[in-house]
């Protein structure tokens, strides 16, 4: 029987009174199904996209086990959870830190982009849970700073981003490490596909698999759209007026690539829209400094690229428009979970040029409900729909040229001209002068 309350589910009163602090006695569906087996010490396989609940999915269940068995002395971390950005560490550990305030326990961060020497504490001092990025923890291991003797639980946040930026290698070095650990989770947006079935095989002892529907229920919080644009100069002024709607209060842009950050900028400040960004490059304390200004009510306008934007939990963001379209369906999903979080409705919006019909539909599918068409009078698209029955193939015209033309380059290339052949074309050969 799953359960309906915090309360049924035999955690430490401490956390209960945490959690209504925070204003939440319901479990989300992914907590209900992950926190009793993760109790019972067994390694969990969790499917979980963005906003439905998955941190203290992994975060209960470990610090009910440090309050069930307190250490005797003061030691090295016994919970590690590897996370795939700077960003998201932070907000893991702040989320820790708050389901941990009546309690003496204690939560460092060891992540990139800050002075080596600032991650002092964590070899001093007591530390029970540490949230890392894999790059720096590497770094400590290495140099024997770091004790993983003592770690009992591991915990994978975001699988699935980390093996798409090529961190697969690490994390089974850390594996290797933490190998006198009790216990593993691991969760990732999908479970989709073989790379991150594989993973899990190698990582985990016979997990018992949760999965929260992407979405059926949380999706239903979040309205989604879109409007054909013709071409960037049409998709920015379809932009520029729906960010000038008095219901768009705040909210994230996503692109592709860094590059487009910087011009989306700088056409958005040009029309009066007050922006900030995140992208890959940045230092940590600028992109700790765009966040912060989000979360103040500062600036309400916020570019990223999808790798700057992991994590970002910021949480009345109203409004995740796509400026450009994601190359799979799964991004789709992370994006639109910066909305319509916590049980607040939300709205995402995307802005599609013909060739991005066939990632349009990838979307639907994903879906299982296609995304429907708006239109703005004024901003009307003038080009047409690229035809859905050619599902972006060529036309027949196209494929037939196509074909005359590879029959005439075969025939060219069946008459062969010989260079000795060819050398002395025009010219007249001279007869030779007869001896006398």
């Amino acid at each position: 029987m799953t359960a309906t309350q915090f309360s049924e589910l035999e955690l430490d009163e401490r956390l209960i009174t945490a959690l209504r602090d925070k204003g939440y006695d319901r479990p989300t569906a992914i907590q209900a199904a992950a926190i009793p087996p993760a109790m019972d010490g067994r390694d969990v396989l969790g499917s979980a996209p963005t906003g439905t609940g998955k941190t203290a999915a992994f975060l209960l269940p470990v610090l009910q086990h440090l309050l069930d068995f307190p250490r005797r002395k003061s030691g090295p971390p016994r919970v590690l959870i590897l996370t795939p950005t700077r960003e998201l560490a932070m907000q893991v550990a702040d989320q820790a830190r708050e389901l941990a305030a009546h309690t003496s326990l204690d939560i460092a961060t060891i992540t990139g982009g800050v002075a080596y020497m600032n991650h002092a504490e964590v070899f001093s001092e007591n530390q029970d849970v540490v949230v890392a990025t894999t790059g720096r923890l590497l770094q400590y291991i290495r140099e024997e700073n770091f004790d993983c003797r003592a770690v009992e639980t591991l915990i994978l946040d975001e699988a699935d981003r980390m093996l798409d930026m090529g961190f697969a290698q690490d994390i089974e070095t850390i594996s290797a490490e933490t190998r006198w650990r009790n216990q593993t989770l691991l969760f990732s947006a999908t479970l989709e596909g073989d790379a991150i079935r594989e993973f899990a095989e190698r990582i985990l002892k016979e997990p018992v698999e949760v999965e929260a529907d992407p979405s059926r229920r949380e999706r239903k919080k979040i309205l989604q759209w879109y409007y054909r644009a013709d071409d960037i100069k049409h998709k920015t002024a379809l932009l520029v007026h729906l960010l000038k709607q008095p219901d768009v209060q705040k909210s994230v842009i996503f692109v592709r690539k860094r590059e487009r950050v910087h011009e989306l900028v700088a056409w958005l400040r040009e029309a009066g829209i007050n922006t900030c960004y995140l992208e890959g490059e940045m230092v940590q304390a600028k992109r700790n400094e765009a966040v912060k200004r989000m979360l103040d009510g500062r600036v309400n306008v916020l570019v990223a690229t999808d790798v700057a934007a992991r994590g970002l939990d910021i949480l009345d963001i109203t409004h995740v428009f796509n400026f450009d379209m994601p190359r799979t369906a799964d991004t789709y999903l992370h994006r639109i979970g910066r909305t319509g979080r916590a049980g607040r409705k939300g709205t995402a919006i995307s802005l599609v040029e013909a060739h991005d019909q066939l990632l349009l539909g990838k979307v639907g599918r994903y879906l299982n409900e296609p995304l429907k068409v708006r239109v703005i009078e004024g901003l009307r698209p003038v080009t047409k729909v690229p035809s859905e029955k050619s599902n972006g193939k060529p036309s027949k015209k196209v494929l037939a040229k196509r074909a005359e033309d590879k029959l005439k380059n075969k025939e060219k290339a069946k008459v062969k001209v010989r260079h000795r052949d060819a050398k002395n074309v025009g010219k007249r050969r001279q007869p030779k002068a007869k001896p006398e």
